[in-house]
Formats: structure tokens, sequence, C-alpha cells
């Protein structure tokens, strides 16, 4: 295996949530990727991991990296990048730049980490890797040694994070934890998709799952199932062993009106399970991918099996969106 910094608490636990369980009249089960760390927790770390140990074995003194305004992989990459004493470079999106970030949510934590933001357009950052490359060749003619990570942490190496996720897990079912056998779908979210690639190539690879279901929270099933490809595809150059994934499926039902925007409804999901479980989910990634997962449910489709749903954290984007949850109160 590639070479890795221990960044994370790990194995995170595997827990049921019997009243939401009931509730949803599934047999389901939750990863807890919301408790990978500290302020810095989620599935971003994962990945983390693998790329800020090449930034390291490449002598790196600064990281750039790009997201949306409210960024988890962002948040993370800066926390981390300080504990490791590395200066980190942040392109994140906002309509309007000039207008500033708002000191709140995942912006508050990068300015407490001494992330430098850079705002950018969301016509700028539709071409976010020649920026980073442009802004990469800036830092080295300063004499800096810059390392770029693209958005989300997702290409093949991240994804490795997520293929020792699944190890993970298998080493948990055969301790007899969640039931101790395989599940028959794995349902988390997907926002660059990274998780997804690593999560079907480590399914297969250690039995833990025969589906992996990625609810889209931003672009679209195809958009989805061209990147995925594409990091497995690199993922499986850097490790060999690797075969073929689970069965991948993007569904893009959830997603909602746009990336960081919820519905009405999966809002008031949101609170519900909150209430039936104490689990919190944000409005950006596991409140979509759970409220698909509860569309599935009402459908009939999750009628016997096992499931485990990916809770990848998130809770700063929560809290950056108090205002939106003001009516369901």
């Amino acid at each position: 295996m590639r070479k890795r910094l221990a960044l994370s608490h790990l194995p995170t636990p595997i827990q049921r949530p019997q009243r939401l369980a009931e509730a949803l009249g599934v047999d389901l089960h939750v990863k807890r990727d919301d408790m990978t760390a500290g302020a810095e927790a989620g599935n971003k770390i994962r990945k983390l991991e693998y790329l800020l140990a090449a930034a390291r074995e490449e002598r790196a003194d600064c990281v750039i990296t790009c997201g949306g305004l409210q960024s988890n992989h962002a948040r993370a990459t800066a926390l981390l990048c300080a504990s490791l004493g590395l200066r980190s470079v942040l392109f994140l999106r906002t309509a309007d730049p000039a207008a500033g970030a708002p000191l709140e949510g995942n912006v508050l934590l990068d300015r407490l980490a001494g992330a430098e933001i850079r705002l950018i357009s969301p016509e700028v950052y539709r071409t976010r890797d020649v920026v980073m490359a442009e802004a990469a060749a800036e830092i080295r003619a300063e004499g800096g040694r810059p390392y770029v990570i693209p958005e989300g942490g997702s290409n093949g190496l991240g994804a490795l994070g997520y293929v020792r996720a699944m190890e993970e897990i298998r080493k948990q079912l055969d301790l007899g934890l969640a039931g101790g056998k395989p599940f028959d779908v794995i349902v988390h979210a997907c926002g660059s998709g990274g998780t997804a690639a690593g999560a079907a190539l480590g399914a297969a690879r250690y039995d833990v799952a025969g589906e992996v279901r990625a609810m889209a929270v931003c672009d679209d099933r195809e958009t989805f199932a061209r990147i995925t490809r594409a990091i497995m595809d690199d993922a499986r150059a850097l490790e060999p062993r690797l075969g073929a994934p689970a069965q991948l499926v993007i569904d893009d039902s959830a997603r909602g009106p746009a990336y960081a925007v919820s519905t009405p409804e999966q809002r008031a999901r949101i609170l519900k399970v909150a209430r039936l479980s104490g689990l919190v989910l944000d409005p950006v990634y596991t409140g979509k991918a759970f409220s698909g997962l509860w569309d599935m449910a009402e459908r009939g489709e999750l009628s016997g099996k096992r499931v485990l749903f990916l809770h990848t954290g998130g809770l700063p984007g929560l809290l950056a969106q108090s205002a939106a949850f003001a009516e369901l109160f």
C-alpha cells in the first residue's frame, strides 16, 4: 500500500440507530466517519492521509486546494496543514468574490487554521485546475514547494482512503460487529467522486457490500459516472491488486435545487433524523444523501436488505445555514 499519515481516529464505529431504523422499516447501520477526528473530522481526512503523505514525500511546504465556500475538504486540509506545519492556500468558489466570505462555518475554521483564502467566481472555478497550477508556479518562483490537491481530494491516490475504509469495515464485520455479515448496499453522499470510487473498489476487494449507491449532491449521474471511472482507473494503476468494483450506482434524485441548497423536505428529514437518533446531518451532503435513502425505503427498495449509511460529516456546513432551518422551529 501507498504511504499514509495516521491523522484520524480509527476505526470509526458502526452503529445501529434503532428508532430511526424502525421508523424507516430498514435494517440500517451507520458508519460514523463524522468521528474520524476533531474539527477536521469527516470523510476527507481518510483521503488526506494519503495525499499529505505524498506532499511530505515531495518535501512540500505549501498545499493548494479548492472547493465551495463552505468546503469540508478545504477546512480539513487547512486544519491538517496547520498541524503539520504546512502553509495552505484555498481557492473557494462564491457568487460574489468582491463581497468577501462570512466568518462562519468552515470559513471560520479555515481562518483559525491560518489558511490563505482566495475567493473566485463560479466561472473562474470551472478552470480550477489551471488556476491552482498557476498559483503553484507562482509559489515555486518565490522559492516555495507547493503540492496541489484536487477538489475533494478526489483522485486515485485519495480514493485509496476509502479502499482502506472498506478494509476497516471488513475487520469490524469479522469481529461480529453490525451482524457480522456483508451489507447489501452502502449509501453515501457524493460531491467529487473520490469516496464513491474508493468505496466501490474496496467493497468488492474486501467483500463488504455488493452495491455502493452514491447520492449526487451537485452534478448529474452521467458526470459522476465519468469522474468515478477515471478515479478508479487511477487507483488501480497505483494499486494493481484492486480488481473490478462493486456495483456503483450514481443516484442524482436527491441533489436538490443546487449544490449546498436543500429542499424543505430534506431539511425536515434532517430534523426527524436528529430527533429519532441523535445523528446530526448537514444540508449540503449527508442530509441529501440520507433523504435519498429515505425515498428508497418508502419505495420499498430496501426491504429485506442490510444497509450501511456512511456518515461523512459536515457539521460546520449545517451551522453556516441556520437561517434555512428557522421555519422548522
